[in-house]
């Protein structure tokens, strides 16, 4: 199939948005302030110690959907479509972070720099599954990453729900410099950025005792990462790798019930937002409308569910661009393709 790059299908669609599509939109600060206060009120419910067992995991529930709903924000926070200050934007990027204490720094290197510009290019791409070359002849870490994965037969990979994101981002951050993403002096400050958020965690203990930090942190903690992995992993491991940047090709637009549309900050809106990732979420949605109108044929999107249950009945490593295989097993099936060719 014919790949093109981002740019021609926002050369189509940028004149039929409006103007306010592309300028900071400060509103979304408010579900910033929504989520933090869910969390402030849940935590402190824990600390008053009052309603047992039951309490206490209800608590942990919301706060961890409150920490996915913070990163959520921040994510969009760090491409630039709510502040137009950088220096507020990282530092308020930090705050929406803080759940999974990683730097901000270091996630526009990851993802923004190395995940947007490389969208599924083998070994370029820091999020995407490998090849079978890779598998084959690369070091430990390949093969763990490829028996850790959500796939068919991997009962393991469940564990990539609960702590995917917090193993990822803990893992670039003390490889990030090696791999080229961060220069010595933007390491270090990534280190301290991250250790600051160790800091806050560990001043919740403290203050308040292991109770407060297991109900308050560690189990929301699993809760966030499995609310953003559910995202992450079906945002792109169920396409072809691409040599063309074409987020037609590459990526998974999933849908969700409304109410979480709103308090996910449309994250599900995937291809959307690879097309015009500075662009408010409150502006997606018309984005995808014209997708829908224009290339039908190309657009690729499922509900949310739908792409979970084809991730667990599919390999992750990539014998060729449009086919996956079980390199244990040989099992083959191939990736997601637009309805053309």
């Amino acid at each position: 199939m014919d790949a093109h790059p981002a740019s021609f299908y926002v050369a189509a669609l940028r004149p039929l948005l409006p103007k306010a599509a592309f300028a900071p939109n400060a509103s979304r600060l408010g579900w910033l302030a929504f989520h933090l206060a869910t969390v402030v009120a849940a935590i402190a419910v824990l600390v008053s110690g009052k309603g047992g067992l039951p309490v206490a995991l209800l608590m942990s529930l919301v706060i961890g959907h409150g920490f996915s709903g913070m990163a959520f924000v921040g994510h969009e926070m760090l491409h630039g479509a709510v502040v137009k200050s950088r220096k507020l934007a990282h530092l308020l990027g930090w705050v929406c972070l803080l759940p999974f204490t990683l730097s901000p720094r270091l996630w526009k290197a990851w993802h923004n720099r190395m995940h947007h510009g490389n969208t599924m290019i083998a070994g370029v791409d820091p999020d995407a599954y490998p090849t079978l070359d890779a598998f084959t002849h690369e070091g430990w870490q390949t093969r763990a990453m490829e028996r850790f994965s959500v796939a068919r037969g991997h009962w393991l990979g469940l564990l990539c729900f609960a702590v995917g994101f917090t193993g990822q981002s803990t893992q670039l951050l003390f490889t990030s410099r090696s791999r080229g993403y961060l220069t010595r002096g933007h390491h270090l400050l990534a280190l301290a950025e991250s250790l600051a958020g160790v800091a806050v965690w560990g001043a919740l203990a403290f203050f308040f005792g292991g109770r407060v930090f297991l109900f308050g942190y560690l189990l929301p903690l699993l809760v966030a990462n499995t609310v953003a992995m559910a995202y992450i992993l079906t945002n792109h491991n169920l396409n072809p790798l691409t040599s063309v940047n074409d987020p037609l090709l590459n990526s998974l637009t999933v849908t969700v019930p409304r109410v979480f549309d709103l308090l996910h900050s449309r994250f599900g809106l995937h291809v959307e937002h690879h097309l015009f990732p500075a662009v408010s979420s409150e502006h997606l949605t018309e984005v995808r409308r014209h997708l829908l109108e224009r290339w039908p044929e190309r657009y690729q999107s499922m509900p949310l569910t739908t792409a979970l249950w084809r991730l667990m009945r599919t390999p992750r490593v990539y014998r060729e661009p449009t086919v996956l295989i079980d390199p244990h097993t040989g099992f083959e099936t191939h990736t997601l393709l637009p309805r053309v060719g």
